[in-house]
């Protein structure tokens, strides 16, 4: 078993000394091998002798998903193709895939951070972690799974999908470790049922799940329905892939940041100006020890905050907020501003509606309309009309009240919802086909 890493208690002073030597270190590095980095730096005015304290970040140019997609596929690399062993791809929703690399020492690096970020969570050397995450081009699957055999678990590389081996193997090899998004662990509960098996088969005592925004009622859900801790881990396939930040059993304010290779920040989404800890706004992330794809204030869209406050745990490495959505997946319905997870907190609020919904967004004549489809229990779709009718209005109101939006509840039967094996589809915008 790891316990904590000597760097994860450092005083700030000490944590800020390592950054600072590592991302003068790698703006130096980023600029004499990658040409679009040099040409935005050369345009932004700054060389790398400039970088002299780590408020001198602030002058360096941010980089967006559109310069990956811009230099697709290997061209903002820093090391020649003969030194990278493994890439991976973002699957994306528009346009090219970003593609992201990694020689052998950026592989050490993601085992090791993947590794601490399990021990956070509460994995030993005894535990059979049963990693239901995608192997392939996600990088996911590979990320948790070098990261667990790193720290000496015993890993079962089951991937997603096959919902029903899951369980099986899941009771059968006594998995205590499930590796997950919080949709397919919730998939994975409901199919327990049909197939008849309980909580008291299993071993299960803590989940790890991430990969897409997920809400406090969600994790309530999670625990209850499979009997688990679960824990909120944070990555992207740009920055590393898992890896970046992880929950600990103590905190109370979000997930440590790995703050020794991933140097974070929050800016305005409008402004682009830093924001103090506390504040709202997008989360940004400079690599500080990958060679093959450094990034440099990479701008996630992620919506979070950050503290600094020490843990109760004895981490002194920064926090950063449960995502609360993204820039670009939030939805503008005749002019407010909606994100999925707020109507999932309304959701997962209310008594007899099941952790299964979807948005549908739709433009009839120049007015916008969001449908909301919501599973509700079975005792609850059988009831008399007169109830199903006042769930459906108490839906409307709640997320009339808290986000200022009018929708459409439709309430459907169970497993109506097309399950995920995956990231869950949460939205259908039709105003986009």
């Amino acid at each position: 078993m790891m316990g904590i890493d000597e760097l994860e208690k450092l005083p700030r002073q000490g944590i800020e000394s390592i950054q600072l030597r590592r991302l003068q270190k790698l703006v130096a590095r980023v600029y004499e091998r990658v040409r679009p980095y040099r040409e935005k730096m050369d345009r932004a005015g700054v060389k790398p002798d400039d970088i002299r304290s780590l408020d001198d970040l602030r002058r360096l140019p941010f980089t967006t998903k559109d310069d990956l997609r811009d230099n697709y596929p290997f061209g903002l690399f820093a090391a020649p193709l003969d030194d990278v062993v493994r890439v991976h791809a973002s699957s994306g929703t528009t346009g090219k895939p970003t593609v992201v690399g990694y020689t052998a020492a950026d592989i050490g690096v993601w085992a090791d951070v993947m590794a601490r970020c399990l021990a956070m969570g509460g994995v030993t050397t005894g535990d059979m972690v049963q990693n239901a995450y995608g192997y392939g081009l996600f990088t996911g699957g590979l990320g948790a799974h070098y990261g667990a055999e790193r720290l000496g678990a015993t890993v079962i590389p089951v991937s997603g999908g096959n919902t029903k081996r899951q369980i099986t193997i899941m009771r059968d090899f006594g998995s205590t470790v499930l590796l997950s998004t919080p949709s397919y662990a919730l998939n994975l509960a409901d199919a327990m049922t049909d197939v008849g098996i309980t909580l008291d088969q299993l071993k299960l005592r803590v989940g790890i799940h991430g990969a897409e925004p997920w809400s406090l009622n969600m994790r309530e859900e999670v625990e209850r329905k499979l009997g688990i801790r679960a824990l909120d881990i944070y990555g992207l396939s740009e920055v590393i892939g898992p890896g970046v930040a992880m929950e600990c059993p103590e905190s109370e304010q979000g997930m440590h940041v790995l703050e020794d290779h991933f140097l974070p920040e929050i800016v305005d989404p409008e402004t682009f100006a830093p924001l103090p800890p506390g504040e709202q706004g997008e989360l940004v992330f400079t690599t500080l020890t990958k060679e093959a794809f450094p990034i440099i204030r990479y701008r996630t869209k992620d919506l979070s905050r950050l503290f600094v406050e020490q843990c109760r745990c004895g981490r002194t490495l920064v926090r950063m907020a449960k995502v609360t959505g993204r820039t670009d997946d939030m939805l503008i319905i005749r002019g407010v501003n909606v994100f999925p997870s707020q109507v999932e907190h309304v959701l997962m609020g209310i008594e007899g509606v099941e952790p299964h919904y979807q948005i549908e967004v739709n433009r009839e004549g120049n007015l916008d309309t969001m449908d909301i489809l919501v599973e509700v229990s079975e005792k609850i779709f059988h009831d008399e009309v007169k109830v199903l009718v006042g769930l459906s209005r108490r839906i409307q109101a709640e997320i009339k009240d808290l986000l200022g939006v009018t929708c459409n509840v439709k309430l459907v039967e169970p497993r109506t919802i097309q399950r995920s094996e995956g990231k869950a589809r949460r939205v259908i915008d039709n105003r986009r086909l």
